[in-house]
């Protein structure tokens, strides 16, 4: 399993060369402003931009997985609110960016139901990831979006039974969804060890 080692530095780098200056409406100076705010920490983290600074859908598509040129796509069967319903269930900073650490793409909850690995999870004393986190996470770190080893983010949810997730579909990451209850050989439960503002 891959770890998450990226400094800040290369974070912002690598959504500025994504394009997310430009689909916040900022200047790269301003979105780079955005991560000044951020107290340093002792280990490595993940700096998160919310939707508070891009709509997830609008990111969907400046995702890439190595080697491939090919887009992010957004599942169409999200259905016409696209990813409008889903909120976090889990307690995040409010803030524009924060850092979530203690990262883990969930491995071994491959071929496991979400509702029967989120208590394991819990019981740790670990959060699942948001589609924020997960988005950020795949454009910073694009080598954890791997083939037969991808992850839902069961951190955001829409009131039913449906759970997000990023894999891969045609050479490409896709933001899809599964059930709860279905476990899948190739999508983990990310999750992490805890956030910060």
């Amino acid at each position: 399993m891959p770890e998450f080692t990226a400094t800040l530095e290369s974070q912002v780098d690598a959504y500025v060369s994504v394009g997310y200056p430009q689909l916040a409406g900022l200047t790269e100076d301003a979105f780079r402003a955005l991560f000044g705010a951020l107290e340093p920490v002792d280990e490595p983290a993940l700096a998160v931009v919310t939707a508070e600074v891009i709509p997830a859908e609008a990111r969907v598509p400046a995702l890439r997985i190595p080697g491939s040129a090919k887009e992010g796509i957004l599942d169409r069967n999200h259905g016409e609110a696209g990813l409008a319903p889903y909120a976090p269930v889990v307690d995040i900073p409010e803030a524009p960016v924060y850092w979530l650490y203690g990262i883990d793409r969930g491995d071994e909850f491959l071929n496991v139901a979400p509702r029967d690995a989120l208590p394991a999870i819990a019981e740790r004393g670990r959060t699942p990831l948001t589609i924020d986190e997960g988005l950020s996470l795949a454009t910073v770190a694009p080598h954890f979006v791997e083939k037969n080893h991808c992850f839902m983010l069961a951190g955001s949810r829409r009131g039913d039974k449906r759970v997000p997730a990023i894999w891969i579909s045609q050479r490409a990451p896709k933001l899809g969804w599964c059930f709860e209850g279905v476990p899948h050989t190739w999508l983990g439960i990310a999750s992490a060890a805890g956030r910060a503002g």
